[in-house]
């Protein structure tokens, strides 16, 4: 390794709520590796699987003989809230982040937690510390930024009560479709072969051949398997509706008329979220999340809505680079 980054390495770990991913950097911001692990909120991970996931993302990110050199170490944590003790939010994120460094013999680094909206705002070119984030992965939240602190918050609410346009959102809403075209409600569409074969993988053959029909199976098949639906989609944890947001991208790929309908009202949902901020023309927009990264689905869509606002749009594929610049700046004798 050059000479010029054998010295004051960081890490940032940027921790959402499908996957935790970390970078390490040099002192001119240079990512010199990175490393992914499981999921990171810090409302809804345990101890022990948080630790895990933060310990295998540093692991990829680091190699073992650089990791003496490591200075500082800044995490960005969906479900961040400070205030909740040391078993959720903040204090959890800090005490699972330092754990998981030490794990690999990273122990003389300062180490600080923040939210995945500080991080990704410092992700924009030039680490601004003023302007607007939209996150939009397995949740969805906006934030106004002055001076690196949060100025004004949109949604993020959760599953249940908000992350609208979120893939929560995307999910659920292709669940409620697939059942409106199985009990009559709404048009048949090709989600329903996708939310069977999700929630029915030992049935995936038969849903297919249902959901493939062009006329739709008879009425008590219908019922049967909105029930089956139903009573998976009730026993498994919310984090799994998310996980159909990419049945719906793939359904409206295939020129499915209500998944596009559902991309459309997504990128409309999250529009507006960005629009409650009360942007100001120039002002700089970090979009980021599965939706909304580089490539995204919801890109295009959430960017023309976005286009009256006049706004300075950077797409970042996730924010351990920001979190990387906030370690840089990070005063040792802080942790």
């Amino acid at each position: 390794m050059n000479e010029i980054y054998s010295h004051d390495l960081v890490i940032g770990v940027d921790a959402g709520g499908t996957r935790s991913r970390a970078c390490l950097a040099a002192p001119d911001g240079t990512v010199l590796g990175r490393g992914t692990g499981g999921p990171g909120n810090a409302l809804s991970v345990p101890r022990a699987e948080l630790t895990l996931h933060l310990a295998q993302a540093v692991a990829g990110a680091v190699p073992e003989a650089l990791r003496d050199r490591v200075r500082a170490v800044y995490g960005g944590f969906a479900g961040a809230t400070a205030g909740l003790g040391p078993e959720r939010g903040r204090g959890l994120a800090l005490s699972c982040l330092r754990d998981a460094v030490a794990a690999h013999g990273i122990t003389g680094a300062v180490v600080d937690v923040g939210g995945d909206i500080d991080v990704a705002l410092a992700a924009a070119p030039g680490a601004p510390a003023d302007g607007l984030v939209l996150i939009a992965g397995t949740g969805a939240i906006a934030a106004r930024l002055t001076g690196r602190r949060r100025s004004r918050v949109v949604d993020g609410h959760g599953w249940l009560l908000g992350d609208e346009g979120s893939g929560y959102w995307l999910g659920a809403h292709a669940v409620r479709a697939a059942l409106e075209a199985l009990d009559g409600r709404g048009p048949w569409t090709s989600l329903v072969t996708a939310v069977a074969a999700h929630h029915l993988p030992e049935a995936g053959e038969e849903a297919a051949r249902s959901g493939g029909r062009t006329v739709p199976p008879d009425a008590a098949g219908r019922f049967a398997l909105a029930e089956a639906i139903v009573a998976h989609a009730y026993a498994r944890p919310p984090a799994q509706l998310a996980r159909l947001s990419t049945a719906v991208v793939a359904c409206a790929a295939a020129g499915d008329t209500v998944a596009l309908h559902l991309l459309d009202r997504a990128a409309d949902l999250l529009a507006g979220t960005v629009a409650a901020l009360r942007p100001e023309p120039g002002e700089p927009l970090v979009v980021t999340g599965g939706l909304l990264g580089p490539g995204g689905p919801l890109l295009d869509r959430v960017t023309d809505r976005l286009g009256r606002h006049r706004l300075r749009i950077f797409p970042v594929t996730d924010g351990a680079a920001g979190a990387a610049a906030l370690a840089a700046q990070l005063p040792v004798g802080t942790d």
